[in-house]
């Protein structure tokens, strides 16, 4: 598989079905992800294995992750919200 086929298989699971979520995952995506370095990029691919409540519950900070990548991005992606 090429790297381009591969972001393009990332940037679909980006889609989760919740817009606000999509956006955001999606910008993320698009702007960040390939200059993100390979720590930056598991952390991204590992905070999409997550399912969807556990995504949002980081985001609104009512969970905290024990992962220190995803500790991070989250706060990246919420930069990324403003």
């Amino acid at each position: 598989m090429t790297p381009e086929q591969e972001f393009n298989r990332l940037r679909w699971r980006c889609r989760r079905g919740m817009r606000e979520l999509d956006a955001l995952l999606m910008a993320y995506a698009d702007a960040c992800y390939r200059d993100a370095g390979p720590a930056g990029q598991a952390a991204f691919r590992g905070l999409l294995s997550l399912p969807d409540p556990e995504i949002v519950a980081l985001l609104n900070g009512s969970q905290r992750s024990e992962d220190a990548g995803i500790t991070r991005l989250v706060g990246q992606l919420l930069a990324l919200r403003v």
